[in-house]
């Protein structure tokens, strides 16, 4: 069914809380815009969104998505050019995506013109809050989630889909030093792993706390059968560079089918650097960083974009990675964002103007 948005109506806020915003000390989504997306979903079927001043949501104690966790979203950044136009940067990827898990939950799925419209509507009324300095973009998060009430294993029969936006400065900073987890899972075959559910993030969190204690950053997730084969990095992609060659995990039941991870190795190959998506062992990985092979590894998401690993523990011993002046990480990332905020060519057709 094509769904046709007339303009989509909007409800401006009586006052903007812009002014009292530190535009050059940004913590990362800790501020909120003026204004936000939202849309229902009743009767079987989503009612017109509308944009409408940033708020509280109110929600019965009985609402499902208290008790049966059905709840999906995407991380998304929109930039701003030097000549004050607005970029997004593959954002059909992150539509498509969002379908696919809200599917998966057995949820229903947004029609694109509603996530599509609705989307650049609220990037265009919130467009003074979308910062310049080098690194910051406005993070845009959007979410679907049960609202419709009873107490019954069931789902919902009402949900409410939002977009919010927050004004972040850069995520990471500096390298991360990871543990490869031995005993927790992030995923399993034929579960939620490749959908943008919350409950998966909140089950990362409690193994991720242990590793903190342990004087880590992060957990590199692995397979939940034997725990060989190396998955994720965080809540991110990883990559993993053995001589000259970038290698990462396919995606699966268990893994997120990453938009920056998909561009990264669009880019890589590109550029002529050997890529190979494959199953990689946790023995090839500490092998390599025996012998001298393992050059780099590195984090990859929205947020972070590039996340550069300056270590790793395995088996209570530490392996550290080289320094390389000539690294894949810093060129990757550039790549990126110089393309995501218009500063280069994008001859792959990904940098989508608002």
């Amino acid at each position: 069914m094509n769904h046709l948005v007339n303009d989509i109506e909007v409800i401006k806020s009586k006052a903007t809380k812009i002014h009292d915003v530190d535009f050059d000390n940004l913590a990362f989504g800790k501020v909120y815009t003026d204004h936000m997306l939202e849309c229902n979903f009743k009767n079987g079927k989503w009612e017109e969104p509308k944009v409408v001043p940033y708020q509280p949501i109110i929600l019965d104690p009985s609402a499902k998505i208290f008790h049966y966790g059905q709840s999906v979203f995407e991380g998304m950044k929109a930039y701003k050019d030097n000549n004050d136009d607005v970029w997004l940067f593959r954002p059909v990827d992150n539509f498509k995506r969002l379908n696919i898990s809200s599917k998966r939950l057995a949820m229903p799925e947004l029609p694109e013109a509603y996530f599509m419209e609705g989307l650049k509507t609220l990037l265009q009324v919130d467009k003074d809050w979308i910062p310049k300095k080098e690194g910051s973009s406005l993070y845009v998060r959007p979410f679907v989630f049960a609202s419709g009430k009873g107490f019954h294993a069931s789902p919902a029969d009402e949900y409410k889909f939002i977009i919010a936006c927050a004004p972040s400065g850069a995520y990471f900073a500096g390298k991360i030093k990871v543990l490869i987890e031995e005993k927790y899972s992030r995923s399993a075959n034929g579960g939620v792993g490749y959908a943008k559910a919350g409950g998966n993030y909140a089950g990362q969190f409690y193994p991720t706390q242990l590793a903190i204690e342990k004087g880590y950053n992060q957990v590199i997730w692995t397979d939940d059968v034997n725990h060989e084969n190396i998955e994720e990095a965080g809540a991110m992609n990883i990559f993993i560079r053995i001589n000259d060659t970038l290698i990462t995990a396919p995606t699966s039941d268990r893994i997120l089918d990453g938009i920056t991870r998909k561009s990264i190795i669009a880019i890589a190959e590109d550029k002529g650097i050997p890529v190979e998506v494959r199953t990689i062992k946790v023995h090839e990985v500490v092998e390599a960083a025996k012998n001298g092979s393992l050059k780099e590894m590195f984090g990859a998401g929205t947020a972070a974009v590039v996340s550069p690993i300056s270590g790793f523990g395995y088996k209570d011993k530490d392996f550290s990675l080289p320094e390389l002046e000539n690294n894949y990480a810093s060129y990757l990332k550039k790549r990126i964002t110089d393309i995501q905020t218009n500063k280069a060519e994008d001859p792959f057709g990904w940098r989508y103007k608002v």
